[in-house]
């Protein structure tokens, strides 16, 4: 007999992700409703952000079109029913570096806050990747994630934990792992107001309410973010130009289809960073005026994904929890309950 325990028994940390999708319900609606977005099977591809420009982060600079903006938000509210591994990491330390978007380039990016793979520097490659050790655990996962440092009154504030969800929502029962190698990147840093950023999701631990922009946490609970990226991989390039396009967000929410643009359905990485942060005062590293700042907003929220894991490890877990149907632990084994 499977079992399958909610997420609350797989996770002690966050016990009310019901709250949070009601939260983000919220604010998909409104944004949706005012924007007039719609699906469409053929219209997939998104458009470069017009920005500042020179030595700033624009190669992150992105803006959805209507159709992919609607369906990264029907995605953001896609339930999780038993498909899905993952895996528990801390932060390794914080660099101005950019191994995808700045890949050569040190001390050239805004700061980052890296977990993951404890070698990721701004000349990282699959090979160096490979040769590391993790702060993640399984250790068998030597994948580089990455997002914009956390400051709260100019002091920067590590992640209290980050767990790292692969869950099956689009074309469950043909997802196929995320090709060993993959880059991608998901948000607007050069977002300039709160409706161009999709991607960015702040909540207080406990309480329904989600929004774009930074929320001031009560004593008690933990401020939270959530990054969703795309579920869709072309199926050739590990990476394209502007490092977003070989990818697309699945059409039609949960059990939705992927575009034959990208015709290959790949888990939905979700990102869930709790910080052990209350109140206000809070700002992200970023590029504002083609300058790297520590006072960007919460709307430009935004991370990065290297692919580095172990490929047989990997399939297995997509076949055993994702395809088979199973929450699993870190350990790649159904959870039972």
């Amino acid at each position: 007999m499977r079992l399958t325990p909610r997420r609350d028994s797989a996770d002690p940390t966050h016990r009310q992700p019901h709250l949070r999708r009601l939260g983000a319900l919220a604010v998909a609606l409104v944004t949706v409703l005012a924007g007039g977005a719609m699906t469409d099977r053929g219209t997939v591809d998104a458009q470069a952000a017009t920005g500042p420009t020179g030595g700033d982060h624009s190669g992150h600079a992105y803006v959805l079109s209507p159709e992919q903006e609607a369906a990264a938000l029907a995605l953001q509210l896609a339930p999780v029913r038993g498909s899905e591994f993952r895996a528990d990491c801390s932060s390794k330390g914080r660099s101005p570096d950019d191994p995808i978007v700045r890949w050569g380039q040190a001390g050239t990016s805004h700061v980052h806050e890296f977990f993951g793979n404890r070698t990721t520097d701004a000349y990282s490659t699959l090979t160096s990747l490979a040769s590391g050790t993790t702060t993640c655990n399984p250790s068998v996962d030597l994948s580089a994630y990455w997002v914009p440092t956390l400051y709260q009154n100019g002091v920067p504030k590590a992640p209290e934990h980050v767990t790292v969800y692969y869950q099956g929502i689009t074309d469950r029962l043909n997802v196929k792992p995320h090709p060993r190698g993959l880059k991608m990147v998901v948000g607007n840093p050069l977002a300039t107001s709160a409706d161009q950023n999709p991607a960015a999701r702040w909540s207080c631990r406990g309480y329904p309410e989600a929004s774009r922009d930074f929320m001031s946490c009560p004593a008690g609970s933990r401020l939270e973010t959530y990054l969703d990226f795309p579920t869709c991989w072309d199926g050739k390039n590990l990476d394209s130009a502007d490092h977003k396009s070989h990818m697309a967000f699945g059409i039609g929410g949960a059990g939705g289809y992927c575009p034959s643009s990208h015709p290959v359905p790949v888990p939905r990485l979700e990102l869930l960073i709790t910080y052990p942060v209350t109140g206000g005062g809070l700002s992200l590293a970023g590029t504002r005026n083609g300058a790297n700042v520590t006072s960007a907003p919460g709307y430009t929220f935004h991370g990065d994904f290297f692919n580095a894991w172990n490929a047989a490890e990997l399939q297995r877990r997509v076949t055993n929890c994702i395809v088979a149907g199973y929450i699993c632990g870190n350990d790649g084994n159904p959870i039972q309950q």
